[in-house]
């Protein structure tokens, strides 16, 4: 019943729905929108992973272990 969850023809009934409730005029600026905001979201993430993944100037915060 999952394996074959999307079929093309749902596909096309939700893109009737989408056009009935927002109007053809309205989807170009909502596209856009919604890009915009992927953009966002995408800059954001690589922000925080590159935050993440280089160290702060203080250095290791994990303790120096003592040699023997």
């Amino acid at each position: 019943m999952i394996r074959n969850g999307l079929e093309p023809w749902h596909l096309l009934i939700l893109l009737v729905v989408v056009v009935v409730l927002f109007g053809s005029r309205k989807l170009p600026d909502t596209a856009r929108a919604l890009g915009k905001s992927l953009r966002i979201l995408k800059s954001e993430t690589r922000a925080l992973r590159a935050e993440h993944e280089s160290p702060e100037a203080g250095g290791d915060p994990r303790p120096a272990r003592e040699a023997g």
